[in-house]
Formats: C-alpha cells, sequence, structure tokens
C-alpha cells in the first residue's frame, strides 16, 4: 500500500472541505495510504506572485522542511499548488547551494490529484457515476503551468452516465489568477464574463474544474449573474458512486 502525503491547499481547507473528503475517499478506495501533515500552510504562490520574494521563501522552506520528515508522494488537488511546488520554489532558490536541491527534491514528489491517478497509478475508470452533460475547464496552471490535460479527459470520459462536451475556448483563463484578479479587477470581470458565457453555450449544468481558485472565482460570477449552473471540483464528480 503506497503512503500518499496529501497537500490540502488554503482553499480547499478553507472553503472547500468536501472536495478534500473526496480526494482522501479516493485515494483510499485506491489502496493509498493517505498520510496528513497538520504543520502545512499555504504554498506561498500568493506571495510569489506579489513580488514578495523573502516572505515566499519563508513559507517554502518551512513547506520543504515539514514534508522532508514525511515518506512517499506529494499530491494535490490543485495545479497552482503543484507549479509553486515544481517550478517556483526552483527559481526562488536559484544559485542556493543548499536550499536549490531540497526544493528539487521536494518538487519531484509532487502531484496534482488527477496526475497521480492517471499517471502513477494508471488508473483512468474510477467506476464513477454521473447523470447528464459535463464540461470541463482546464486551470491555468493546470493546464500550462504542468501540462496536465490528458488525465483529467481521461478521468471525466469514464465517467459512467455522464456526457463530456467541449468547453468552447476552455484554454481561456476564467479571471481569477490569483493576485491578477485584485490588481486587475476589471480585466478579470471580463474574462469571467467570457467564461460563464461559453458555458452557456454547452447547456452543461456542471463545469468541472481542477483548482479551486477556478472553482470559487467562477461560483461567484454565476451566482451575481443569477446563473443555475454549478461549479464542481472533479475529485466530487470521480467519488461519486
Amino acid at each position: 500500500m503506497p503512503t500518499v502525503q496529501l497537500f490540502i491547499t488554503c482553499l480547499t481547507d478553507s472553503f472547500f472541505p468536501e472536495t478534500g473528503e473526496a480526494v482522501v475517499e479516493i485515494l483510499q478506495r485506491l489502496g493509498c495510504d493517505v498520510d496528513f501533515a497538520p504543520d502545512q500552510t499555504c504554498c506561498g504562490q500568493p506571495q510569489f506572485n506579489a513580488g514578495l520574494r523573502t516572505d515566499a521563501r519563508a513559507i517554502a522552506k518551512h513547506t520543504i522542511e515539514l514534508f522532508e520528515k514525511t515518506q512517499g508522494d506529494i499530491v494535490t488537488p490543485s495545479g497552482s499548488c503543484a507549479h509553486q511546488f515544481r517550478h517556483n520554489y526552483l527559481e526562488l532558490f536559484e544559485g542556493d547551494a543548499e536550499w536549490y536541491p531540497r526544493a528539487e527534491a521536494f518538487g519531484k514528489r509532487v502531484f496534482e490529484f488527477t496526475e497521480y491517478i492517471v499517471d502513477k497509478l494508471h488508473i483512468t475508470d474510477l467506476g464513477a457515476k454521473w447523470d447528464g452533460l459535463l464540461t470541463y475547464h482546464p486551470s491555468c496552471h493546470t493546464l500550462r503551468g504542468i501540462n496536465v490535460d490528458r488525465q483529467p479527459h481521461a478521468l471525466l470520459q469514464n465517467v459512467h452516465g455522464a456526457t463530456l462536451v467541449e468547453l468552447p475556448n476552455s484554454h481561456e483563463c476564467c479571471g481569477f489568477g490569483g493576485v491578477m484578479s485584485v490588481e486587475h479587477p476589471e480585466l478579470s470581470a471580463e474574462w469571467l464574463k467570457r467564461k460563464i458565457s461559453n458555458l452557456e453555450k454547452t447547456q452543461s449544468p456542471t463545469l468541472v474544474v481542477t483548482d479551486a481558485g477556478c472553482l470559487m472565482h467562477i461560483m461567484g460570477g454565476l451566482k451575481r449573474q443569477g446563473k443555475t449552473q454549478k461549479v464542481i471540483h472533479i475529485a466530487e464528480v470521480l467519488a461519486n458512486q
């Protein structure tokens, strides 16, 4: 039985605990022993993106030291956090003889949730069931940051009873972008309008995402516009039996 370390993410922990529960349920059902390091914090991406590199390095050092005490792969239901761990930590410690190799070793243990199931466990059919249409929005960091796109599609195509329809211009950002949505709210709002318009074109009542940031942002836009579509993390779809 492989041991898996769960990095739950700030947004999932604070706002979407049902996603975390679904991730644990699925991993355990697939034969994994799931551990959770209670001292984990934010991955540091907001600080990194805001240019607060000293703060980001302090968070990165804490995270690396914490998980160095653990065994097994590190799985996170967020392409954004996976990207931060694999790529941005290396940038933070570039030229640092002590911390760069430690960050590199840490990053090699990290998997985004769907990536771990498909590429490490070699499973694409979880026996999940869903009645009706589904459409999928790939978050920017999942799609372009860590090149994970085939894996969530493979899992969703094997959801029994569901019909997966293509989201027009699915590659476009939803407008969240972390601190970008705060620094450029007008641009963020326009991108969100386009994403919701494209969602309506699919006629799907459910939009599936891999990142809690996109989930929160699109869900908020739908609510403000009085729309009935729902946004759900892929783990909750895959946990549905």
